[in-house]
């Protein structure tokens, strides 16, 4: 019996004096209860019989508290909702009502803070997380909290959440607050749906009078510029002309007060080689005739000039 005793004291000395610690977590090391040392991941010896407990924490973990719905298979207590219906139930700046679903994930920053210095902090966490998204809902009207505002209340509850935490001291980080589904009470859901098609239906309404404009207002606009161009050319180019009619005609009454007539006999001369080349049939007469009646082809066919 000696023998058996001393055996199984040796065996309960061995099992009680070392513990493994996972790759993702620490262990906190307590003597007679109070807080020794903290330790890594790995294989440790304590001090057996309950002198040293180690209390794994998982401090490289990310964990996720939900509230408005459950996730099969969550073996965390403090990670699903006791009554996911009254968390959801919350009321909007505009004193209407809205059940809203959301997911907040944490990790563990300061294991001794979270063991220690707040009793139940997951517990605490709950309560902190739904004071805050109910404070943040409120604030907003119920149409900014089912569509267009739901970023920035994320935003605003990671920050007031964070700003809590590090207050009470519960050594937890939060990481990220993500909005779920978002709905009206089941008694309005109909009239909000049928709110929410009147909207899209407005929406497209303006999409497509927008895409109507960008695709007639340019083209109206690239005719305008065109139609102004051509003026503009137009306007150049009679100027230019009559620019150059007056310099030519300024040039050549230049010439003819140098030389009036050697310019008007010029002139004539000039325009006789354009006209003349024009006529059929010419007659040139001198000083001394008295008459062109005879050198006209009276014979000649009738209508004919010359």
């Amino acid at each position: 019996m000696i023998i058996a005793g001393t055996v199984i004291l040796a065996a309960l000395f061995a099992w009680s004096s070392y513990f493994t610690v996972p790759s993702d977590s620490i262990a906190v090391v307590q003597r007679f209860g109070k807080y020794s040392s903290e330790v890594p991941s790995g294989l440790h010896f304590k001090l057996p019989f309950g002198i040293d407990v180690a209390t794994i924490v998982p401090i490289k973990r990310q964990l996720k508290q939900e509230f408005g719905f459950t996730t099969p298979g969550a073996n965390d207590a403090y990670q699903t909702p006791t009554d996911g219906r009254l968390e959801t139930e919350m009321v909007t700046g505009d004193l209407n009502a809205a059940l809203v679903e959301w997911v907040l994930q944490y990790r563990i920053s300061d294991p001794v803070k979270f063991l220690f210095e707040v009793r139940e902090p997951r517990a605490t966490l709950r309560y902190v997380s739904e004071s805050v998204m109910r404070e943040v809902v409120g604030d907003r009207t119920v149409d900014e909290v089912i569509t267009i505002g739901r970023q920035e209340i994320e935003s605003e509850a990671l920050l007031k959440m964070q700003a809590l935490s590090s207050k009470y001291a519960m050594g937890i980080s939060i990481d990220q607050v993500q909005l779920k589904n978002i709905n009206p009470p089941g008694p309005v859901q109909s009239s909000f749906n049928e709110v929410n098609q009147a909207q899209q239906e407005k929406e497209r309404l303006i999409n497509e009078a927008r895409r109507e404009y960008n695709k007639v207002i340019p083209l109206a606009e690239g005719e305008k510029d065109q139609r102004i161009r051509e003026a503009d050319g137009y306007r150049l180019k009679r100027v230019n002309e009559a620019e150059g009619d007056a310099a030519r005609f300024t040039a050549l009454y230049s010439e003819y007060k140098k030389a009036s007539e050697v310019t008007r006999r010029r002139i004539y001369i000039e325009t006789m080689q354009s006209v003349l080349p024009g006529i059929k049939s010419k007659i040139v007469v001198d000083q001394t005739t008295g008459s062109i009646l005879p050198l006209l082809n009276l014979g000649g066919q009738k209508g004919s000039q010359p």
